[in-house]
């Protein structure tokens, strides 16, 4: 017999609202690591230009240093692929049982 202080609970399946929180863990992910490394709001970049003078002369010029900066692009793509795997909770699930099949 059901407790009647406590309503029944609806079961939920399991898969598609594990999708869902891993759906907003990639979001969360791809705009965190974006932040923490540079958020660039140009297209990502694999070297970065940094102005240094020359300590004789006093001239300007221009170096490269080696480090990847997530762009848009990074920002776009993570996004996507969070959304892929939010809209692949919504899939309608296949029952394997092939008693449940008409004929």
């Amino acid at each position: 017999m059901p407790d009647a202080t406590r309503p029944d609970r609806v079961s939920r399946p399991f898969v598609p609202r594990l999708l869902r929180y891993v759906g907003l863990a990639v979001l969360a992910a791809t705009v965190g690591s974006w932040a923490v490394l540079g958020a660039h709001r140009g297209w990502s970049q694999n070297r970065v230009p940094v102005n240094q003078v020359d300590e004789i002369t006093g001239i300007a010029y221009v170096t490269y240093e080696e480090r990847f900066v997530p762009g848009i692009d990074w920002l776009g793509a993570g996004s996507a692929l969070a959304g892929v795997v939010f809209a692949l909770s919504f899939l309608p699930r296949l029952n394997p049982n092939p008693s449940n099949h008409t004929r």
